[in-house]
């Protein structure tokens, strides 16, 4: 039988989710730009931090309703 969440249940998991999240070794830069100039952001980043060493990443995108993209990429601080 499963017990009805609450509201506070969810926040408490949301905040202990971020928690967690702050805690990674990762750094994140979210961006919210016109289609074309998010692509020229992301390649930007993958020269500047390059994949293998930075382990470099696009973690998520969505496109906003006025046709922007909004990104969030996802890097290690330093490189090993």
């Amino acid at each position: 039988m499963r017990t009805r969440q609450t509201p506070a249940d969810v926040a408490a998991r949301a905040a202990q989710a971020l928690r967690r999240r702050e805690t990674d070794a990762f750094r994140r830069e979210t961006f919210a730009l016109p289609r074309e100039a998010a692509r020229e952001k992301a390649r930007e980043v993958f020269r500047r931090y390059p994949k293998p060493a930075y382990m470099t990443e696009i973690e998520s995108w969505r496109e906003l309703p006025d046709g922007r993209i909004e990104f969030t990429m996802r890097r290690l601080p330093t490189a090993d």
